[in-house]
């Protein structure tokens, strides 16, 4: 468990107490900049983009299912890749049943540029049944800044310019594939851009470093994920654990 701290009931309780303070002002701060993200004004999306889905190709508007508001999340899948990137793969295992969103008239949707065929043969392989859509041929992934090629549209990533992120060291994020979220609001036949997320901002969706986030270890810093991590059917049993024993460094 490495090093622990071993206290009496007592002690432990004022550190409690200490630390649920500071998780009522952590929710405090959360509820603010929800309320804010809710209250940001909307752009229209004048531009007609088309996928392709299980049934053929479909618009901007047919991704939303009839409902008012669409998540679409960016998912990185490079149209040469034989499989998916395996963060947003960590990402998307953390995705629940999407009823409940569905009963707040809400639509969630995977998106890459990747041939359907490809994202189809991936899906099947990693169990998921949420709807996922090729944006291969169109503008979407450019104009949306998640996908990076300067021949195509000048670079930009987390509302920085190629520069800026070459300043902040940030060179990988000016090419190639990008993740991020996207949400859309549909009215009166009018597809309305509200918001999109890049770099940290998706994270939240990432169930398994919150339930991590509770325990001792906490979640895995960066530099450690990209080392031991796997799509879910790619690890051995030994890497699982088992007893108490956990080997994410295998």
């Amino acid at each position: 468990m490495g090093d622990i701290q071993v206290v009496s009931r007592d002690a432990w309780l004022v550190a409690r107490r200490r630390l649920l303070a500071n998780e009522e002002q952590a929710a405090r701060v959360l509820a603010e900049v929800s309320a804010e993200r809710q209250a940001l004004p909307v752009v229209e999306v004048d531009k007609e983009y088309v996928f392709e889905g299980p049934d053929g190709k479909v618009t901007l508007p047919e991704l939303f299912e009839g409902r008012s508001q669409l998540i679409v999340y960016h998912f990185m899948f490079d149209p040469a890749w034989e499989a998916g990137c395996k963060f947003c793969s960590y990402l998307v295992d953390s995705i629940g049943n999407l009823s409940h969103l569905h009963r707040r008239d809400t639509t969630f949707a995977l998106v890459s540029r990747a041939p359907y065929a490809g994202i189809e043969r991936f899906r099947a392989r990693m169990g998921w049944t949420m709807p996922w859509y090729s944006s291969f041929g169109s503008d979407f992934n450019y104009d949306f800044h998640v996908t990076q090629d300067e021949s195509v549209a000048p670079v930009e990533y987390n509302y920085q310019d190629r520069e800026t992120l070459l300043q902040n060291g940030e060179e990988w994020v000016t090419r190639g594939e990008q993740s991020g979220l996207s949400v859309f609001v549909q009215h009166d036949a009018t597809v309305f851009h509200t918001y999109s997320g890049y770099g940290d901002g998706p994270t939240v969706l990432h169930g398994t470093d919150t339930l991590l986030d509770f325990t001792p270890q906490g979640r895995p810093r960066l530099d450690e994920l990209s080392r031991w991590l796997r799509h879910h059917d790619r690890y051995a049993p030994a890497q699982l654990g088992a007893a108490g024993v956990v080997s994410p460094s295998k």
